[in-house]
């Protein structure tokens, strides 16, 4: 279930009250089911996986990607797997917990665990996003955001990609004003 924090403390977990807060961004989110198959939920429930291991999971997944692929002009995806003894994690997660925009979209499907998205309004207020399991999100290209992990430090992210290139953050110095959201 996504949760939404405002700037002022304003708790929202419905998905219209979501979705009409962060209409002005056109950030689109939604709840895809994962594969309940006994093979998938054993890969989900290992805290690593290798690539063999990864492309098992993304294959029972691929539909999702066909419809992307049909629709948006998505040419990838790959799956990026984070647990607490993934090497360097701080370094890897300081990348990406400062202001910064991405000259394509950035895509995910979280299929285990979860991760926060802040987010630059264009009034210049802050909002803070938990994406969990069975979720999709969908940030367009030039969108003032930020992203870590809640304190399971844990996620399985499905990343769809139309390039590589432009995925890069292009840090925009913007402070972060919203006090981070406790973890659920």
């Amino acid at each position: 279930m996504a949760i939404l924090q405002l700037e002022n403390g304003t708790i929202q977990t419905e998905i219209e009250k979501i979705s009409a807060e962060l209409a002005p961004l056109n950030i689109r989110l939604n709840s895809w089911p994962v594969s309940n198959t006994p093979e998938s939920q054993n890969l989900l429930a290992q805290p690593a996986l290798n690539e063999e291991e990864k492309e098992q999971l993304l294959q029972t997944l691929d539909h999702y990607f066909q419809q992307l692929k049909n629709t948006e002009n998505y040419q990838s995806r790959d799956l990026i797997v984070i647990h607490p003894d993934t090497p360097n994690l701080d370094t890897m997660l300081s990348k990406f917990d400062k202001c910064h925009t991405h000259a394509d979209d950035e895509v995910r499907y979280i299929i285990d665990g979860e991760g926060v998205f802040g987010f630059v309004r264009p009034d210049g207020s802050q909002v803070e996003l938990t994406v969990q399991a069975e979720e999709y999100i969908n940030v367009p290209a030039g969108t003032e955001h930020w992203f870590y992990l809640t304190s399971t430090k844990r996620i399985k992210a499905v990343r769809y990609f139309i390039g590589t290139e432009g995925w890069t953050p292009e840090y925009t110095g913007t402070p972060i004003n919203i006090r981070r959201l406790a973890t659920v």
